[in-house]
């Protein structure tokens, strides 16, 4: 992928209120790695979406951000992490309000997020798919079927899922925006939307948790733009003058890719062998730059 369309926000669950902090102090300059190590807590925030980055019910960070950060943070010799759950339009605004001091959502590097937030290099990468009702009434496979027809997809607000479909010639009378991940299996079953574009991986959880319900497209073409198909790359997310963080985050990070404890946290939450070698296909500059 060699554009902004050829990577996918991450989209947010929401779970039990218990398992959010979210920090109400106003905004002010982040803390450099040497505060944050004085105080022995860096706060980190996440979308709560599986496999990317979620709380569970017993109110436990997992996924493939919060696991890789955990590791991060023992290197860089801090003991505790505060984690904040929140939805995923809110990530920027609280780094830039200085809420937490990094994003382990696995939120996907595009040049205008670049603009906005300070970026490590990628610690993943994955595809696109298509969430449909049981039996795929419509027979869709790809989401270029919704510029072609007169069926509606559904994507989750803030989602660059927006851009891909733009980018295909999708109608926007085409589009149906729902709130949040959690909304997409009723909007498939009801009829509201015929499908759901997400990450391949949000797909699976989805159609898993949908007891028959819904299912992963089959035969799914990965959307082209720009003669590419479209996969993302994530990483960790700073403020703009957290760069001694970013930094030291970005020197653990390399370290622990050449693990087999980072292959197994990866495969361990789904992303296949594809998806690990392609997260050092790009670097951060390079998708920055778009």
């Amino acid at each position: 992928m060699k554009t902004a369309l050829k990577q996918s926000a991450l989209t947010p669950r929401l779970l039990a209120a218990a398992a959010c902090v979210l920090g109400l102090g106003a905004a002010a300059q982040a803390a450099d790695l040497d505060a944050i190590r004085d105080r022995g807590t860096l706060r980190v925030a996440v979308a709560n979406e599986i496999p990317y980055g979620y709380m569970d019910l017993k109110g436990e960070a997992k996924g493939v951000g919060p696991d890789v950060a955990k590791h991060i943070a023992k290197a860089l010799g801090i003991g505790k992490i505060e984690w904040t759950t929140t939805a995923f339009g809110s990530l920027i605004p609280g780094l830039q309000a200085d809420r937490y001091d990094m994003v382990a959502a696995e939120m996907a590097i595009l040049p205008q997020r670049c603009k906005q937030v300070l970026y490590s290099e990628p610690n993943s990468s994955y595809g696109e798919g298509l969430l449909v009702a049981k039996g795929n009434p419509k027979n869709l496979h790809g989401y270029e079927s919704f510029a072609n027809s007169g069926g509606k997809i559904a994507i989750m607000a803030g989602a660059d899922q927006l851009e891909i479909l733009q980018a295909l010639k999708v109608p926007a009378d085409r589009i149906v925006t729902i709130a949040n991940n959690a909304d997409a299996i009723s909007t498939v079953t009801t009829g509201r939307a015929d499908g759901y574009a997400a990450t391949s991986l949000t797909v699976g959880e989805l159609a898993a948790k949908s007891k028959g319900k819904t299912e992963v497209a089959s035969d799914f073409k990965d959307p082209v733009v720009d003669g590419q198909a479209v996969r993302s790359w994530g990483g960790f997310a700073f403020s703009k003058d957290s760069g001694a963080l970013r930094d030291a985050v970005n020197k653990e990070l390399a370290k622990f890719k050449k693990t087999d404890d980072w292959k197994k946290i990866m495969s361990g939450y789904g992303f296949s062998a594809e998806d690990a070698s392609q997260s050092f296909e790009r670097s951060t500059a390079q998708l920055c730059a778009g």
